[in-house]
């Protein structure tokens, strides 16, 4: 068997299983990333790839007749990057790419800083473009948007489910509009 290679500056911390006592193997990740299984010193480790869930790398364990997925960006924060605040329970990547789970691209944050960072993801300003440029298939349009725009701005004459039953759409994306969730780009103008 051919021993593991350390990348540059590489450092291993065990995972913190519950029961692993009962594993046959010991698991360990790096601040680079990596997960291993092992048996007596990190240096006889086998490379572990784990699989994928929307995107994240997790690794699935059965100690003790119970299943464990361990995502593998929290468990590198939990043992590289100490949290700074008691809200903090989210790890974000800080380049967006899940698949890059160093502990230099990983951060803990807040559900609002979770929230914000996602909203600001490449992926999702590419994806809020293509539905802006949408046509097809759409309820509405920019002209209907614009009247429900008016609509809205006159408190009193209609009530919210009067004007979503008018325009064929829900409340919440009715709410979703007046927020400037959606079709936050047309102005009434």
């Amino acid at each position: 068997m051919v021993a593991l290679k350390n990348l540059k500056n590489e450092v291993w911390k065990d995972l913190q299983i519950k029961h692993k006592t009962t594993l046959r193997k010991k698991y360990a990740v790096s601040n680079m990333g990596r997960v291993i299984s092992y048996n007596e010193s990190h240096d006889d480790g086998k490379l572990l790839n784990g699989s994928t869930v929307e995107g994240y790398t997790v690794l699935n364990i059965k100690p003790a007749d119970t299943f464990q997925s361990l995502y593998l960006h929290r468990e590198v924060a939990k043992l590289f990057n100490p949290k700074t605040s008691r809200n903090q329970k989210y790890v974000i990547h800080v380049d967006y790419n899940k698949k890059n789970n160093k502990a230099t691209n990983l951060r803990w944050a807040s559900k609002e800083e979770m929230e914000e960072h996602q909203q600001s993801s490449p992926a999702k300003i590419a994806y809020k473009e293509q539905q802006r440029q949408r046509v097809k298939g759409l309820k509405l349009n920019i002209t209907k948007v614009k009247s429900i725009k008016r609509l809205l701005a006159r408190p009193g004459k209609k009530t919210m489910k009067q004007i979503a039953e008018q325009f064929e759409i829900s409340e919440m994306q009715l709410y979703r509009i007046k927020n400037g969730e959606n079709w936050s780009h047309v102005t009434t103008d």
